[in-house]
């Protein structure tokens, strides 16, 4: 995210959630066979990034994630979801963006 999004160092808002077998399902939509390695990604951003930013993220998150742990491309599904920057508040209650 950093390299592709611009994401600042210290903007480390996440949360990681694993789930086993019985409680996790996949298909093979699209064309890509996916393995009970599949990894979800579900980022939320700003809506000021471009087609090509995201299109470099889902890459650089396909490498990276196929060197270490060693998760295969077709496992990593990513989905961006963007929100205006009036509808964030990171503390405060303050819109710092808006």
């Amino acid at each position: 995210m950093r390299e592709a999004l611009s994401v600042p160092e210290d903007d480390q808002f996440m949360t990681i959630t694993e789930h086993d077998g019985a409680n996790f399902r996949h298909g093979n939509a699209y064309g890509v066979y996916r393995s009970d390695d599949v990894v979800y990604i579900q980022i939320t951003v700003f809506d000021t990034r471009t087609t090509e930013q995201k299109k470099a993220l889902y890459k650089r998150a396909a490498e990276l994630l196929g060197r270490n742990p060693g998760i295969r491309p077709e496992n990593v599904f990513v989905n961006v979801l963007e929100s205006a920057k009036e509808n964030w508040s990171v503390g405060h209650g303050l819109a710092q963006f808006a």
